[in-house]
Parts: structure tokens; sequence; C-alpha cells
């Protein structure tokens, strides 16, 4: 009896053994599988972390807009593009502008000459008003393409600008014949445009060098800057040397010697913006907005066509320089 005891007592140690085996491998699994399960779980959280940092949501005011075109320029370090592309219906013409993009995994992808198409978000609340995502490649570059030829209906390069009338801030008539003499920079703008790359730029740009020129006697005497209104109809005179007085300061006093800004009839106005390669038309969905490019010129002070700076990605240290160089001043 003792020993069936004893070896009774072995086969259960041995059972117990077992199983308290088999549980400390259940227990080891069980443990595993949940290490697993908060490991893929963190990492689930810190790529949606990430993946918000980088790219911010638009506010639910944001307007999409489909768009088309062909990078001209890639800036990596700054996250732009420079895209040609086509008219967005209802928005906007078709031009040459910057746009950022937020997206990391574009930029070993988009190089210069490819057509691509994207979503363009307007976001006025946000960091960058406007930017590109969702892109897609349509076509990659074709360096056999030929050269986009020449437009002769725009402003080349030597052209002499025809003769036009205006009527300035002051509400006084002049004609382009008045800047024989002078360097001028010409510059389209409309005083209700909400866009910062647009007109906001042009003006705050215009009214810096205004600021510059007129702080140089050579250049005040040499150097002449215009603002051409493409809204007749809302800026009139007055309103258009408020909106200047409002771009040169707190201190400014009434002189615009150097920068006028000036308004005509919308048949003279087109003609004008013909010449110059500048599109503009009335926003089909906003009666208040207009739709157009960005277009500034240089004339020499035989009134001929020295340079063209098309869109909006120019300094004023660019213009500041042709001008000087037009008006032979040595800085």
């Amino acid at each position: 009896m003792f020993l069936f005891f004893l070896c009774d007592l072995g086969f259960c140690v041995r059972i117990v053994s077992r199983k308290a085996e088999k549980i400390a491998k259940k227990t080891v699994k069980s443990r595993l599988f949940m290490r697993y399960i908060l490991l893929l779980f963190t990492t689930i959280l810190l790529f949606t972390s990430c993946q918000k940092t980088q790219t911010a949501p638009a506010s639910a005011e944001a307007k999409h807009y489909p768009i088309k075109g062909k990078i001209v320029s890639v800036d990596k370090a700054n996250k732009k593009v420079k895209l040609d592309h086509e008219a967005i219906p209802g928005f906007m013409e078709a031009m040459t502008m910057d746009f950022p993009i937020h997206e990391d995994w574009v930029w070993n992808d988009l190089m210069p000459g490819a057509e691509v198409h994207a979503e363009l978000v307007v976001d006025s609340s946000a960091k960058d008003p406007y930017w590109l995502e969702k892109i897609g490649i349509v076509a990659l570059p074709n360096p056999n393409q030929p050269a986009v030829p020449i437009n002769e209906k725009f402003a080349q390069i030597g052209k002499e600008v025809p003769d036009f009338s205006l009527t300035n801030q002051n509400g006084k008539k002049f004609s382009l014949k008045d800047y024989r003499g002078k360097a001028l920079a010409i510059t389209f703008i409309y005083r209700e445009c909400p866009l910062p790359e647009f007109c906001v730029k042009m003006s705050k740009y215009f009214s810096d060098m205004a600021n510059q020129i007129a702080s140089d006697p050579a250049g005040k005497e040499k150097i002449r800057l215009l603002s051409i209104s493409f809204d007749p109809e809302r800026d009139t005179p007055e309103k258009l040397k408020q909106y200047g007085l409002g771009y040169l300061g707190k201190d400014a006093k009434d002189d615009f010697t150097v920068w006028q800004l000036a308004v005509g009839p919308d048949k003279d106005v087109k003609a004008i913006a013909d010449f110059f390669g500048l599109r503009y038309e009335t926003d089909a969905t906003d009666k208040t907005q207009i739709n157009h490019s960005l277009i500034t010129a240089v004339i020499s002070p035989e009134g001929k066509v020295t340079r063209i700076f098309s869109g909006g990605n120019w300094t004023p240290e660019e213009v500041m320089s042709e001008l000087q160089s037009m008006a032979r001043i040595v800085e």
C-alpha cells in the first residue's frame, strides 16, 4: 500500500508539474500577446500623431478646387513648387505661381516639366492660406519637347509701350508719355483683392520700393512706379488714394510723386492688360472678386519694355536693380 501510495503520489506530482508547466506557458504566451498588442497600438498612435503634425487639416470653411498643370521649378527646401496651371473654372485664370505642398513623399518624385493634377485648398485661417494636396503625376518630363512659341499679342522685350490715358489717385489725367525720361515699373492690382500672394503682395512691394526711392534724391528724380487697377467700377481715384496711403505707412504724407495708383475705362485698361499679357475676369460665382494673373513690367526712359516679371515670384531688390540700371543710377 505504501509503495502504491508513493507511486500514486509521484504520478500526482508529475501531473501537477505538467499542469503548472502548461499554465506557465499559457501565461507567458498571454503576456507576449498583450505586449505585442500594446506595441502595435503604440506604433499606430505614434504614426497617427506624426501624420497630424506633418499636415494640419483644413478648416470647415476651406474651399477645394481641382487643379492641373506643369511644374516649372521645385523648391524642396521651402516645400514649394512653381506651377504653370490651367484655368480653375469659377476661381482663377490660368497662370504661373508658387504653391506650398505639405506632404513629404512628393519631393523625391516632383521635377520640372512633370505634368500633375492635384487639389488646391484655400483656407484663410491656416498658416498657409492655400496649398496643394493629393498630388498625382500625370506625365513625366519630356526632354525633347520644343519650347513654347512666343505669343506676339503680348509685350516683348524691346517693344515700345503704346500710349494710354489714365486717371491717378488725385483725379488727374495723365498718359504714359508723361513718364518719358524716367525708369518706370508697372504692375496691376485691384483694391479689394483678398489673396495675400497677389495684389496685397504687389502693393506691399511697390509701397516699400516707393519709400526707398523717395529717400534717395537720385532715385526720386529718375524712377517712377505705377499700379493700375482693373476694377474701375469700385476703385475710384479717392479710394485708390486711401489705399495707397495705407500701404505707405502711418507717417505717409500725401505725396505720390514716386508711386501713382491709377484707373481708367474698362476698355482702355483691357487694352493695356492685353499688351502686357495680363488676364483678368470677374468671378462667375462671386461678382465682388476678380480672377487674374500677375504681371510686373519695367519700362526704360525711352518707353520700351526692358523686363517682364510674370507671377509674384520676384523681389523688390530685383525690380529696383533693373530700375536703377535703366535710370543709370550707381549704388
